[in-house]
């Protein structure tokens, strides 16, 4: 009961519990219900508040109660700020006669409940309000009805106290210009108390602040919204729009906070790239400039809050570029493109705008039906896969009617003007000072001609084929020996962790297949964390499966919507729209040639030049030991343990990326090329993940692309790991080389060629890859990249806070310490140490690849949950009723 106290506690002041167990908050998504009604003329009324509820409870079933039928995940509405009915309520409450529309606003705030507590946040707010140079007119207690809405227990044991802020503008400021200064003050008081040592700080909580809207809402069901907030039941409340949202939190805890609609939009889907787009958010944070905040926008920061959940960060991500200048749909088709890479029929000016605005940003990838409006429009959008149901009615008499599905609002048959549904990647928009909808294909010719994005792209883009010599030697020599430190390929495998089981089931069908190799039944080898062979660290991830993205997408059948195609380098303000801002290098393919590599490890063009970072480090002396015996404490230079050096060399490769910034590179390479018979590899995913999240910290990331030269990678889980932690293209030379090798040894026919080795498992790559974020939702590498969607099973926090920055990791483990000591481990495979001369044991013939049995169970290999013996008796049991085989089948899997 201690427990349970407690806990209740915690959820009553922060809404979430902490990160414990199997339960991440990180992992806070919703599935919804949306809709909207308005009049397209712009006329308010009340009735469109009537026909707004009865959209929300036409909607109930589109949202989700908790343990207590009347408690439910959360239901709002947003509509325009009724001026009447403020009017009236500001002189009865507060006795102040309120300016002119759009010179004053009112925001609804989430408050504490503990007295004390909520005046010192009332307080906190009047001095910045102050600071920013406006005029707080006064608090306002919304009359808020539990008894009357039925509330369930749990959403009572959360619920905070609303009330009105009155703010009024300077006497300088036009409309826009007092949004932004009301955007700097919610932001940077909301930093400020939900940051603070209050009990009760997460309580704090602004709906929305704004002289164009209002949101009401909370942790309640559909037809709850209504009788809760009686404001919204007076006839005076009058309104030319409003927007409803009933909340699913798929598989995490409703509140009060994450209820919808948002500030500007409400959101039915589930954005699976949110990780990857806060990642580089907080990178662009590191170039933003504006003039629009007067020196003040690092106040902004960061922009993209804590505590969100997927749809709260893309409205974050919304509102800021909204408040810096573009519109919401110039904002909207910057965020969820059409799918345009592959679209034949596509209009060369529409292309080049979604191409131009692909180098600012990526895209914000997963199903989703987005209803967004700012008071002056209101509109809909879906994603480029259409996985979201989305419809609408135009009426005689004016009105719009959008949707998750129809039979929301009563509309006689007679009255129905036009209908339809959303289609992939279109938007729907009504603006009311025109008092018209206006067509998607109008709307975006409209953006596509406002600069001049193709002839821009043609002057600035950087291709490969620019400075690539297509027609270069690769790096081999014919004895199959690398050309820059003379090491036997086969030394090479062995210490990159190949096996026979590498090349036989991965690589091989990569080519003659030209698809990634599948399995079923399962795989019953043990986890890398709990295997007592050296393994890679790529093992220890897992691909997460999207929450809410059902059906997935067929990346085959659907291959107009999907692409690999990326902008690399050096990113551009992102509050600017200059023709600069496509000055970079586009990668069609992902996994480079070496001719490419060499070309861009060489380049010198057009002010691109390129750093190579070494990731191999000094090889630790130990003394003699077989290679699968060897402890950290037993590897030495001395007295520093081999984690250390390990974490040392991150750090200098962390410090040589930044200096390459500093020092006007636009490209790194990451080589692991060195690595010989004292040169031990830090791992690529490693080094990768810790680089990528270095400069994320540092806000620098978008000032420089990233480049691995591994022999580690070979899988399609390899490279996407590699690119869901940061990096823009993967050059895996071993893989190529062993192909080659292998094309000698008579394993692959002789009409391949080392070209068409490497084209064909290019392929089979981009075929592994596309089906692999097709499973996601993703349509995009470039929104793929850098998502990090993985879960490590088995790695300490320690390793992921410095390499793999929010990943869940829920069993943590192993540590730098087993890591380093299997790096060492691998690298004894394939260069047997030498101690005075001679040289240390090994369990392995050094002149051929092991087999430790991951696939197929091998005698001394991996173990397996089922070996022969299992198999055997759990046959014998089955076909003689044998109890003593019985037995020993049970004794053999429990062991």
């Amino acid at each position: 009961m201690g427990q349970l106290t407690q806990g209740h506690r915690y959820m009553h002041f922060d809404n979430f519990p902490p990160k414990q167990g199997l339960y991440n908050p990180a992992f806070e998504k919703d599935s919804c219900g949306i809709g909207f009604v308005a009049h397209i003329k712009g006329q308010s009324s009340h009735q469109i508040m009537l026909d707004a509820d009865q959209i929300l409870c036409n909607l109930a079933h589109r949202g989700a109660v908790g343990c207590e039928p009347n408690t439910g995940d959360g239901a709002g509405v947003l509509t325009a700020l009724p001026h009447e009915f403020m009017q009236k309520v500001a002189a009865r409450d507060l006795k102040v006669d309120l300016p002119d529309p759009g010179l004053y606003s009112v925001g609804l705030v989430f408050l504490p409940t503990d007295t004390a507590q909520r005046e010192t946040c009332k307080q906190e707010m009047g001095k910045i309000i102050a600071e920013y140079g406006q005029q707080a007119l006064g608090w306002r207690r919304v009359p808020t009805q539990a008894n009357t809405a039925d509330i369930g227990p749990s959403a009572r044991a959360t619920e905070p106290i609303s009330e009105h802020l009155f703010v009024a503008a300077a006497e300088d400021l036009d409309q826009e210009s007092f949004e932004r200064k009301l955007y700097l003050i919610r932001k940077h008081i909301s930093r400020k108390i939900r940051g603070s040592q209050l009990a009760q700080a997460k309580m704090f909580y602004v709906c929305s602040l704004s002289s164009k809207i209002i949101v009401y809402k909370g942790q309640l069901m559909s037809e709850q919204v209504m009788p809760y907030f009686p404001d919204l039941r007076d006839k005076d409340y009058r309104s030319h729009l409003a927007m409803v949202h009933a909340r699913f939190s798929t598989n995490t805890f409703p509140s009060w906070d994450r209820a919808q609609p948002m500030r500007f939009m409400c959101h039915n889907g589930e954005i699976n790239t949110v990780r990857g787009n806060m990642n580089w958010m907080r990178a662009r944070e590191g170039v933003a400039k504006t003039d629009l905040f007067d020196g003040n926008l690092s106040r902004l920061f960061p922009i993209l809050e804590p505590d969100c959940s997927d749809s709260g960060t893309f409205d974050n991500m919304l509102e800021f570029l909204l408040m810096t200048g573009r519109t919401l749909q110039d904002s909207l088709m910057m965020m969820i493109p059409e799918a345009w890479q592959n679209h034949k029929l596509m209009p060369e000016n529409k292309r080049a705008f979604y191409e131009y605005h692909s180098c600012l940003m990526e895209p914000w990838d997963g199903p989703a039906s987005i209803a967004f409006t700012d008071g002056h429009y209101i509109g809909a959008v879906l994603d480029r896969n259409g996985l979201r149901p989305s419809r609408y009615y135009v009426t005689h008499d004016d009105k719009v009617i959008m949707a998750s599905e129809v039979g929301v609002l009563d509309v006689a048959p007679e009255n129905v003007k036009t209908k339809g549904r959303l289609q992939p990647g279109k938007m729907f928009l009504v603006d009311f000072e025109q008092g018209k909808i206006i067509d998607d294909q109008e709307l975006k010719e409209e953006f596509a001609n406002r600069r001049p994005y193709a002839n821009w792209l043609s002057k600035q883009r950087i291709e490969l084929t620019d400075f690539a010599q297509q027609d270069k030697p690769s790096r081999k020599s014919p004895n199959g020996q690398n050309g820059d430190n003379n090491q036997p390929l086969i030394s090479r495998l062995r210490a990159f962790g190949y096996t026979l089981e590498t090349i036989r089931f991965f690589l091989l069908p990569l080519v003659d297949q030209e698809q990634d190799p599948v399995s079923s039944m399962g795989n019953d080898a043990a986890l890398a964390c709990l295997s007592d062979h050296p393994r890679m660290l790529y093992d220890y991830f897992k691909q997460l499966f999207a929450q809410v993205t059902n059906p997935a997408i067929d990346s085959i059948r659907e291959q107009i919507i999907m692409s690999l195609e990326s902008y690399i380098g050096p990113e551009g303000n992102l509050l600017d729209t200059t023709e600069n801002h496509c000055h970079r290098l586009r990668i069609k393919h992902p996994i480079l040639k070496n001719s490419e590599l060499e070309a861009i490890k060489t380049m010198d063009y057009r002010g691109w030049r390129t750093r190579t970072i070494d990731i191999t480090y000094s090889r630790p002396t130990h003394r003699e030991m077989p290679e699968d015996k060897v402890e950290d404490s037993e590897i030495n230079d001395g007295h520093t343990p081999t984690s250390a050096i390990l974490v040392d060399n991150l750090d200098r490769i962390c410090a040589e990326a930044e200096t390459a910034i500093s020092d006007g590179y636009s490209l790194i390479i990451l080589s692991d090329r060195n690595i010989g018979q004292n040169r031990v590899p830090v791992s690529a995913l490693m080094a990768c993940g810790a680089v990528h999240h270095h400069l994320v910290r540092q806000a620098k990331r978008t000032r420089i692309g990233i480049i691995l030269e591994t022999g580690e990678a070979r899988e399609v889980h390899h490279h996407c790991l590699l690119i869901g932690y940061g990096a823009d293209a993967i050059n895996p030379y071993i893989a190529f080389e062993a192909l080659w090798q292998a094309r000698r040894d008579g394993l692959l026919a002789d009409s391949y060629t080392d070209d068409t080795i490497v084209r064909a498992y290019r392929k089979g790559v981009a075929k592994g890859i596309l089906k692999v974020i097709a499973k996601m939702g993703i349509s995009t590498l470039q929104s793929y990249k850098g998502a990090q969607i993985f879960e490590a099973l088995g790695l300490k926090d320690d390793v992921i806070n410095r390499c793999f920055t929010g990943t869940p990791s829920r069993l943590q483990g192993v540590g730098f310490d087993v890591l380093a000591t299997e790096a060492i481990r691998r690298h004894n495979i394939g260069y047997p140490s030498r101690v005075n001369g001679y040289t240390a044991r090994t369990t392995n013939s050094s002149t051929s690849l092991p087999n430790h049995g991951m696939i197929h169970w091998q005698p001394h290999g991996e173990k397996h949950a089922w070996t022969p013996e299992a198999i055997a008796n759990l046959q014998e049991a089955a076909t003689t009723n044998s109890r003593e085989a019985y037995q020993n089948y049970a004794q053999r899997m429990n062991e």
